[in-house]
């Protein structure tokens, strides 16, 4: 699978899923979710702003630096900000999102195959926890990394490259979170899954690639476990038909 593959399964769960009523609904929600938290995280930013930035830098007196303190200001405010839309995307993923996404990808497989793939004798409630778990590295990772690659863009001359390169790291990560739901569900070990993303980065970049896209990503992103459900359902069905011909 290819950049451009990765692409067209995106949207091709996007599509299923505006399309088919129940999927909709748990995409709305997962969106719901989203919003709340990062609303309820923004309301904290704004009522211990002042707070921060005392601790930074207290107002000048002399009103030749107040123009820079205000532009500091809201500097500090931005930088609130972000952090409080990560920690609220976090947030959401481990505590509700992870189990409306699990649910999106089960309907979907139910819907093309007539059965969901996971790993036999175990509970719906060890599954659940087990992917819970699951999303704390699937998370952290990405965001250190993506944290490193902005503090070197700071202190180092390869600035525009790595500005560059911070957000399309954080797709690659983003799309394999959904991805990685159906080999999580066969409890397929963290190592062998990572390695999975090592070997299919240019396919996860072309997934996660509409999350880029200003407004329209907010869909991309709440739909984007049918997609990537889609895409496991032909990978199996092309390794299981790979399997027959070498049998033959």
């Amino acid at each position: 699978m290819n950049f451009f593959s990765g692409i067209r399964y995106n949207v091709k769960g996007l599509l299923m899923g505006l399309r088919t009523p129940r999927l909709f609904l748990l995409g709305l929600a997962r969106f719901g979710v989203m919003v709340l938290l990062t609303l309820a995280m923004a309301w904290l930013v704004l009522a211990w702003h002042d707070e921060v930035l005392s601790l930074l830098w207290h107002r000048p007196a002399s009103p030749w630096l107040v123009w820079l303190w205000y532009g500091v200001s809201w500097l500090v405010f931005l930088v609130l900000l972000g952090i409080s839309g990560v920690l609220a995307y976090l947030l959401g993923q481990v505590l509700f999102s992870v189990l409306i996404m699990d649910l999106m990808s089960r309907i979907t497989e139910r819907m093309v195959t007539g059965q969901e793939e996971a790993a036999s004798g175990l509970s719906i409630l060890s599954q659940m926890v087990f992917l819970i778990r699951q999303e704390i590295p699937r998370n952290i990772i990405p965001v250190i990394l993506t944290m490193v690659i902005m503090v070197l863009g700071w202190f180092t001359p390869l600035g525009p490259v790595l500005t560059l390169m911070g957000p399309l790291v954080a797709v690659t990560f983003m799309a394999w979170d959904n991805t990685d739901l159906v080999p999580a569900r066969n409890f397929e070990s963290f190592g062998d899954r990572f390695r999975f993303l090592g070997k299919t980065v240019f396919f996860h970049l072309g997934f996660g690639l509409p999350f880029l896209i200003p407004l329209l990503n907010i869909f991309f992103l709440s739909f984007a476990p049918v997609g990537a459900t889609l895409y496991h359902i032909d990978r199996h069905s092309r390794e299981t038909a790979a399997s027959l011909q070498k049998t033959v």
